[in-house]
């Protein structure tokens, strides 16, 4: 998502004119990662659309101290994070465990993954742990991070983001992929 420092002040300054074409430049991207939230084309059109309201109505307040990508990226998780607990979808927080495994990555050429299989994979986990793998493996954003948008502690979003990446194994494996895991290691 490229949008020029004249584009952001002129959308400061409330011209309706640049503010468009900051929408038509950015909407494909908020659009996606809104959509790999909530799950539903329906739901991330209405929670894109909230998206450039707070957009419109927060942008004079931008300072610049973050890059504008990252600032609209953020308004877009917070609004689709949101829009699952206002519908009663994401579960609440759990209490802090020690991440014991992860997936680990495949190597064989013959096993991996197309992106399409992982993208539908992730579609079809439960709301609770799929803004995780969203955030986490798709727009690196770190634990830390998470936990602050999602308003759960670091452990919790660890142990969380574990489940998810389980579930999401178990998930291809059923469909007849290997997915191999990392064994827990063993202390003498």
């Amino acid at each position: 998502m490229q949008i020029t420092p004249e584009l952001v002040e002129a959308c400061r300054r409330g011209d309706a004119g640049a503010f468009e074409r900051f929408v038509r430049q950015t909407n494909r991207s908020i659009y996606t990662v809104v959509l790999r939230i909530v799950g539903n084309p329906d739901d991330a059109a209405d929670v894109t659309q909230d998206v450039y309201i707070r957009i419109w109505r927060s942008i004079r307040g931008f300072r610049g101290d973050a890059n504008i990508a990252t600032w609209v990226h953020r308004i877009a998780t917070n609004a689709a994070l949101t829009h699952l607990k206002k519908r009663g979808r994401l579960a609440a927080p759990m209490e802090e465990e020690q991440m014991a495994e992860r997936l680990a990555t495949v190597d064989d050429e013959d096993q991996r993954l197309s992106a399409a299989e992982v993208e539908r994979a992730v579609e079809r986990l439960p709301d609770a742990y799929r803004p995780l793998i969203v955030l986490k493996d798709m727009y690196g954003m770190t634990c830390e991070e998470i936990a602050e948008q999602m308003g759960m502690t670091e452990g919790a979003v660890k142990v969380r983001l574990f489940r998810a990446r389980r579930k999401l194994a178990e998930d291809l494996t059923q469909g007849g992929v290997v997915v191999p895991m990392r064994k827990k290691k063993v202390q003498p």
